[in-house]
């Protein structure tokens, strides 16, 4: 059975009958007096009940766009997005005096008619004939809120919004119906309730417990008598009275809105007199809306999470679909976030690179077995101003960051090394690893035809005294460039992209790594989240799991919650448990006695791998533990500043290497994210020298030229350098490839035409 109105009387249907039956009235409710009155006299009823009768009888109404909430892993607020700043309460929860301030100026009689007051389009229809114009209006706060949910329907599509406002009979009568509607199905209590919870208060606040918030710093709950009538005059004009703008205006109307209610009697004279001598007392909080806000240093993570929702099928099937959620929002998005390492990736990256550097630095730490991203920040900070970006250097194109991510230099060459002993080469294999030669010809690939040295393309290590031959734990621990190109010559392209694809190893743009042996030198751009993924799948005994970011997510519909599907990490075997603790062996020697040790932790077992490409233009570490793993990338996101003779976070370096930059980077925001935290071990593995061999030739103490080790860079398209490279001091000095641009376009339309390596450190 359909509920009674309030008040008694006709019911709202026979009401409307009667009302409509009036031609005069018709025209003058139909244009809600808000036609000049001559105009709306002049209105003909004839076909108005034929039309009003056609129209749909159910108003869908949207579920109101509320603010969203993103919490780190233990449930503290990283920031709030929306596309509208509300919160929906109860009408048990907003204040008395708000309820009847409301009422007493906006429709008075609220209580006493049905959708459309009668007596208050007799008034204002004589009112606005005696004025000739448009002096009052008669629309019910039934009608108001019928109006109100076309706009937020409409969304943030002024054509929309247009068609929802506009002052047309059409749109009249289709408002007067719902009204009817609503009256109907709703109590008087519920619509009040609906009504105050979707209409705007100005200075982007919707609903009244945003509007509390914004210009009292206070619930809705708690308004006093003075606010609540300052809220209920807004509301007529949001741009006229808004009393952070026009303070004076704002209290001549909330002055009116007291002497409304002493006159309907909701209050007496003398709390209204009281209440108008009373200072208006803002306490204005600024909106405070959008990943910008974030803690922490949390921005980026906070778009990536963004970015997750409006790509991932999960949330909806299309784009659109998934916009329209998104803004919808009434959503609170646990994330992954571990405050303790967001709090030490930012604290590192703050000690060691300034936002007014050269060059920015980038970190992300995740979680080896589940994939949870726990740390992502970067050294210039999220904004549009100077020294600020709104690109997020830790992630691929799609997700906001570079069009193809980084060269990676030397942090490759373990890819390599685990497809080899995939493909059953043993931990002591040896090359002869020679200072210079040409790339080995031809090397077969997946699809077949082989790759081909037809240009003569040459490669060498850092110095003359490295010069084999080597076996691979010291070819990792010294980045032996010619070893690990032999090494892909051995084996073959193929096993290499198995192996990558296993890890999900693909290009800053997405597109697959290309099949030339330069590619073991890390000529092409990855992310710092693809990088730190994959690491840590060795750290894991060879399962990869993919990164997530989102835990759990719920979201409040009217007056009921629900949870929403949120993405699954999917975890597979990469590697054999084997493979996976040789090349922890190995990466622990980087950390111990390579060109790692300034990045090594004490007491814990960690590995890692440095890399340094051409020119200087990137730096990297990547390393992890048996519980974390993360990526720390330095360098110009433009790819035009050379790191040599550079001041970077107050400390002046002739030449920046993997180790001396990114290296302690990782060191601080590791040993910071697993302070208390248990270790974990490898499972590490024996590495016999071979048979009659006591160690590698040309080891030394292992620091090459004078002990400046450097990591390999990356070659360039379909080759590494160009015979006649010169050395510098025993510096190697890199080539430019004849291909040009192999790195390709770096974000912000640059380009790297230096893809080509000889360094490593």
């Amino acid at each position: 059975m359909p509920k009674k109105r309030s008040g008694g009387g006709l019911s709202p249907t026979q009401q409307a009958a009667k009302f409509l039956g009036v031609s005069v009235l018709a025209g003058a409710v139909l244009a809600g007096i808000a036609l000049p009155a001559f105009g709306a006299l002049g209105l003909a009823a004839k076909g108005s009940v034929e039309s009003f009768d056609e129209l749909p009888v159910n108003l869908k109404t949207p579920p109101l766009s509320q603010r969203t909430t993103i919490l780190d892993s233990e449930g503290g607020q990283i920031a709030t997005v929306y596309s509208r700043d509300r919160t929906v309460v109860d009408l048990k929860n907003i204040s008395p005096y708000m309820q009847k301030a409301i009422v007493a100026i906006e429709d008075s009689r609220f209580y006493e008619h049905g959708a459309v007051d009668l007596k208050g389009v007799l008034r204002a229809l004589n009112k606005n004939v005696q004025s000739s114009g448009v002096a009052q209006g008669a629309s019910t706060l039934t009608q108001q809120l019928v109006k109100n949910v076309a706009v937020e329907e409409a969304g943030d599509d002024p054509t929309k919004v247009a068609q929802a406002t506009q002052q047309t009979i059409g749109r009249k009568i289709k408002e007067l119906k719902y009204a009817i509607q609503l009256e109907e199905e709703l109590s008087k209590k519920k619509i009040l309730e609906n009504y105050l919870n979707i209409t705007f208060f100005g200075e982007q606040a919707y609903g009244v417990e945003a509007a509390s918030q914004r210009y009292f710093s206070t619930h809705a709950k708690n308004l006093t008598l003075p606010q609540a009538a300052l809220l209920a005059g807004i509301v007529q004009s949001p741009s006229r009275y808004d009393p952070v703008n026009d303070e004076a205006e704002a209290t001549k109307r909330r002055n009116t809105v007291l002497a409304r209610m002493a006159e309907v009697g909701d209050i007496s004279e003398g709390e209204a007199a009281a209440a108008q001598k009373a200072p208006l007392e803002l306490q204005v909080k600024k909106p405070k809306n959008g990943c910008i806000t974030a803690v922490q240093g949390a921005s980026f993570f906070c778009k990536y999470v963004e970015r997750v929702f409006l790509s991932d099928p999960v949330f909806g099937k299309t784009k659109e679909q998934r916009v329209k959620l998104w803004n919808q929002g009434g959503l609170t998005i646990r994330t992954t976030l571990e405050p303790q390492a967001q709090k030490s990736v930012q604290s590192s990256l703050k000690d060691h690179v300034y936002k007014s550097d050269k060059v920015a630095a980038a970190a992300t730490l995740v979680e080896p077995g589940t994939g949870k991203i726990l740390g992502m920040g970067q050294s210039k900070p999220y904004g549009y101003g100077k020294n600020e970006t709104e690109y997020n250097y830790s992630v691929g194109s799609s997700m906001g960051g570079s069009n193809f991510g980084f060269p990676t230099g030397s942090t490759f060459k373990p890819f390599v090394a685990a497809a080899a002993l995939e493909e059953g080469r043993p931990p002591n294999q040896e090359y002869s690893s020679p200072y210079q030669m040409p790339y080995p010809s031809p090397v077969q690939t997946c699809g077949g035809k082989p790759w081909v040295n037809t240009r003569g393309e040459k490669l060498e290590n850092e110095s003359e005294s490295e010069k084999g031959p080597f076996q691979l734990r010291k070819a990792m621990e010294l980045s032996v460039n010619t070893y690990f190109v032999q090494m892909i010559s051995d084996i073959g392209l193929c096993p290499v992209v198995k192996m990558t694809d296993a890890l999900h190893v693909v290009q800053g743009n997405g597109d697959k790594l290309p099949e030339v042996p330069a590619i073991a030198l890390g000529s092409k751009g990855i992310s710092p989240l693809t990088m730190a993924t994959a690491y840590a799948a060795f750290a894991s005994r060879g399962m990869y799991c993919t990164p997530i970011a989102i835990e759990s997510i719920t979201q409040k519909v009217g007056d009921r919650t629900k949870s929403l599907e949120v993405p699954k990490s999917t975890c597979s075997r990469a590697m054999s448990e084997k493979t996976a603790d040789t090349v922890n062996t190995l990466l622990s020697g980087v950390v111990d006695s390579g060109t790692g040790r300034q990045a090594g932790l004490s007491g814990r077992d960690n590995a890692g791998k440095t890399g340094t490409t051409d020119s200087r233009k990137n730096a990297w570490f990547v390393g992890y533990t048996p519980k974390l793993s993360g990526a720390v990338w330095v360098g110009s996101a433009t790819q035009k500043v050379e790191m040599t003779n550079i001041w970077i976070g107050g400390h002046f370096h002739d030449q920046v290497y993997g180790g001396d930059t990114p290296g302690p980077i990782w060191r601080d925001a590791m040993t910071g994210a697993l302070e208390g935290k248990e270790s974990g071990d490898f499972n590490l593995v024996s590495i016999p020298n071979p048979p009659g061999k006591d160690r590698d030739k040309g080891n030394g103490d292992g620091n090459a030229n004078g002990g400046n080790n450097r990591d390999d860079g990356g070659n360039g398209d379909d080759g590494g350098f160009l015979s006649g490279l010169l050395t510098n001091g025993g510096n190697g000095n890199g080539g430019n490839s004849t291909a040009g641009s192999d790195a390709g376009a770096f974000f912000q339309g640059q380009t790297n035409g230096n893809a080509n390596g000889g360094r490593r450190h």
